[in-house]
């Protein structure tokens, strides 16, 4: 069993971002059984679920003419369109049936506002409004993270990158993640991460 200060962050291993889904990550579904055997190592595990409108804001179908991973400008800053994908109380947005969900102590739900994007299990995409996982974990002692899921180029790394920033000693599993690679954003995110003092596991 892992100190009590160390906690799992297990990142949106949810039916459309695996084979199948709307917005499927190559591979993904492959990463839950390291998951589930993870989750008996850690006092404090914590699941966090993209959770959409209909009506999101990211959602290519939401702006005439636009097309899935075109890129414009939003309020906060430049915005990725995407698939409608995790809508909620959709079975897309449902997290992965063999995922062990029972484990889970809490759940962080995210990208439930319509006007902006969630990548980050701690805040928004303007990096101020938060999700109150800082919170969750600071009132347990929480100072070191291990971080596992989908996608590691951009929920995951936005996550780990946000940790450190909030002062948390942050390890990512890659063995235990997938990437969307997107135009090079799989190595992008290594190199980013490395250079903010992430550890990179296999």
């Amino acid at each position: 069993m892992r100190p009590a200060n160390e906690a799992l962050i297990v990142i949106d291993v949810q039916n459309d971002f695996c084979p199948g889904g709307a917005l499927a990550v190559p591979d993904g579904d492959a990463i839950v059984p390291r998951i589930n055997a993870l989750l008996g190592e850690f006092q404090t595990r914590v699941f966090t679920q993209d959770w959409h409108p209909a009506d999101h804001a990211s959602f290519a179908a939401n702006h005439d003419g636009r097309n899935p991973h075109e890129v414009i400008d939003m309020p906060y800053g430049p915005q990725i369109l995407w698939p409608v994908h995790c809508v909620q109380d959709t079975p897309g947005a449902a997290f992965h049936p063999d995922l062990d969900v029972a484990k889970a102590d809490h759940i962080v739900r995210k990208g439930f506002r319509p006007e902006i994007d969630s990548y980050s299990a701690f805040f928004e995409n303007d990096h101020e409004t938060p999700t109150g996982l800082d919170d969750h974990l600071s009132a347990r002692g929480i100072d070191k993270l291990t971080m596992v899921g989908l996608a590691m180029d951009f929920c995951v790394l936005y996550s780990a990158l946000d940790a450190v920033r909030l002062g948390y000693g942050v390890t990512v599993l890659e063995g235990a993640c997938r990437g969307i690679d997107l135009n090079g954003s799989l190595e992008d995110a290594r190199a980013t991460m490395l250079d903010a003092t992430i550890v990179l596991e296999p």
